[in-house]
């Protein structure tokens, strides 16, 4: 990104103005960016967390296999999933409020014993699978957001900064150049008129 400025003293105070905008703001988004990474680490070792449970709870029911051919399909569905907006580092994440199910009414004495436990054991296979899923697509968003604070900082750090550092040094050079040729043009009209003084005198 090429830094347009001018040799003058506006265009020095307005380049000063951004390399302390940037340079005060840099802190703060290498701040945010760590934060961002933990957040992601975090999340995405909780998703596969919930991934083992998940596994391991249905390994864990694999004795009730058969039963599972007397279990009515359609007897539990989901009907919502309610999600409340959590702030990270400044960036709007999903986080798993509650699980809306439908169970349709069934016969407690008509149907097998177990029935009542298989309603608990899917909501509780349900409630894991959608909170995995949720933790995966929260650290998908942070990652990005980490990805974007990343970028910027590398665009202050390394191109912004530098630049208007390089720019401001520029300017000044040139205004000491110019001030230098004042003086030596002052001293050399001066210079002259003193020696014009001096014929005239004569």
């Amino acid at each position: 990104m090429a830094i347009k400025y001018q040799y003058n003293k506006t265009s020095l105070t307005e380049l000063g103005r951004q390399l302390k905008i940037r340079t005060r703001a840099l802190p703060t988004l290498k701040n945010k960016e760590s934060a961002l990474r933990a957040e992601v680490k975090h999340a995405k070792e909780r998703a596969e967390e919930l991934s083992g449970e998940y596994q391991k709870a249905l390994a864990s029911y694999d004795y009730m296999a058969s039963l599972w051919n007397e279990f009515e399909p359609g007897l539990i569905s989901i009907d919502g999933v309610e999600l409340d907006v959590v702030k990270v580092a400044g960036v709007k994440t999903p986080h798993l409020k509650e699980i809306n199910y439908s169970v349709k009414p069934f016969d407690a004495f008509a149907k097998p014993m177990w029935y009542t436990d298989g309603v608990e054991i899917l909501k509780n296979l349900a409630q894991i699978g959608i909170e995995s899923m949720i933790l995966l697509e929260k650290a998908r968003i942070l990652d990005y957001q980490r990805k974007k604070t990343t970028q910027k900082v590398n665009l202050y750090e390394k191109v912004q900064i530098p630049g208007y550092q390089e720019a401001m040094r520029k300017i000044k050079r040139f205004m000491e150049d110019e001030e230098n040729i004042s003086k030596a043009s002052q001293k050399i009209v001066k210079t002259r008129h003193a020696a014009e003084e001096e014929q005239e005198q004569a």
